[in-house]
């Protein structure tokens, strides 16, 4: 096995190190105080070395559902829409990049769809309160962002880019609804697409129709495939799944498989507000669901969730599972790390779900973790 040009330097200096206490030791001081100072020097370095060795690693968030509109929107707006995130932002703080599936369309304007149940519009307050918890990135591939059409849609845009977030999964047209944001972090390029597989279907851009990116296997292999070849790594969204269900539909695992066969390295998928399963895949990994974030809802059913932190570098590719909760009753709107036995169970609910697929999370000195 070749070794890494760190360990090589590593290795250099602990010989120079041991060389040079040896020559200072023999001429001015006893063997005694030359293996203090030798072992003194040596810890520093081992101190140092982590840093040094994790120093190109690119750490992304990614988290589920954030909406901030409907009944209880009044309520946050008076505590301030930083509220929700006041528990959990020292968690984003690492990122590079913190990705989340924005659940509504930010404006003022617009023409409500109303053949549907739900229907939400957050204030224009709410980018900014997003932006300042951490997240430069969001997708809006999903069932609310044409909840008041186009004209909200570019709004929503509008208020997103003033306030330094990047979108993917919509546009003002199929074309742009399709197009991959691109990173450049520590020397590598990070491509993040986004799709929709929710209904309603009138929802799903056109060549000449703002909407979101639809999750159509021909369209997500292709674009995948010419992410492939701009980028090192392949992050793709899904909305889909059925809500409240923890068990994984069968096109939600085909499509996944699919997108993974034609590139793609992890697969972030919502909309069931509640946990789903987690694949590993060929050299890839699916997390079907990452369950709600935060979410102006009193819903019993959304429990708990997870943060997934992947960690990226040359020759290691890693998710850390950090538990949530996110259940009103408990929380508020204020959702909170979980540690303990509270966290612990929350890993076994997520492994009990990922049996089917073969995949454990592993635990480590009170963290979890997956390689893929």
């Amino acid at each position: 096995m070749q070794k890494s040009p760190m360990k090589s330097i590593f290795t250099h200096i602990l010989a120079f190190i041991r060389r040079y206490t040896i020559h200072v030791c023999d001429f001015i001081i006893c063997r005694t105080t030359q293996r203090i100072f030798s072992n003194a020097l040596i810890a520093v370095v081992l101190t140092c070395y982590p840093l040094q060795l994790h120093a190109d690693e690119i750490i992304i968030n990614a988290v589920g559902d954030v909406m901030l509109a409907g009944r209880w929107a009044p309520f946050l707006r008076g505590k301030g829409y930083d509220y929700p995130f006041r528990g959990i932002r020292k968690e984003l703080i690492a990122g590079d990049i913190n990705i989340a599936n924005l659940e509504s369309p930010i404006a003022a304007g617009g023409h409500e769809f109303t053949e549907k149940r739900f229907r939400f519009r957050a204030d224009a307050q709410v980018a900014k309160a997003i932006s300042a918890a951490g997240f430069n990135l969001v997708t809006l591939a999903n069932n609310h962002s044409m909840d008041f059409g186009g004209e909200a849609l570019a709004e929503t845009v509008h208020h997103l880019s003033d306030n330094g977030i990047a979108w993917i999964g919509a546009g003002e047209n199929l074309s742009e609804a399709r197009k991959m944001v691109l990173y450049t972090i520590k020397g590598k390029k990070i491509a993040f697409l986004g799709y929709s597989l929710t209904q309603p279907v009138i929802f799903f851009a056109g060549p000449d129709r703002p909407g979101t990116a639809p999750g159509y296997e021909s369209m997500v292999t292709a674009d995948i495939k010419n992410a492939h070849t701009h980028a090192d790594y392949v992050i793709v969204s899904f909305h889909w799944g059925k809500e409240a269900a923890g068990t994984v539909q069968s096109y939600q695992r085909n499509i996944a498989h699919k997108a993974i066969e034609a590139g793609a390295n992890v697969i972030i998928g919502h909309h069931p507000h509640i946990l789903q399963g987690i694949e590993r895949y060929k050299n890839g990994i699916i997390f079907y669901s990452l369950g709600n974030f935060t979410f102006a809802s009193k819903s019993t059913v959304a429990d708990v969730s997870v943060i997934v932190r992947l960690k990226l570098a040359d020759g290691r590719q890693e998710a850390e599972i950090l538990p949530i909760d996110v259940l009103y009753r408990r929380v508020g709107f204020q959702p909170h790390l979980l540690t303990g036995e509270d966290g612990a169970a929350v890993i076994d609910k997520l492994n009990a779900l990922s049996h089917p697929f073969k995949t454990e999370i592993q635990t480590r000195n009170g963290t979890y973790s997956l390689t893929f």
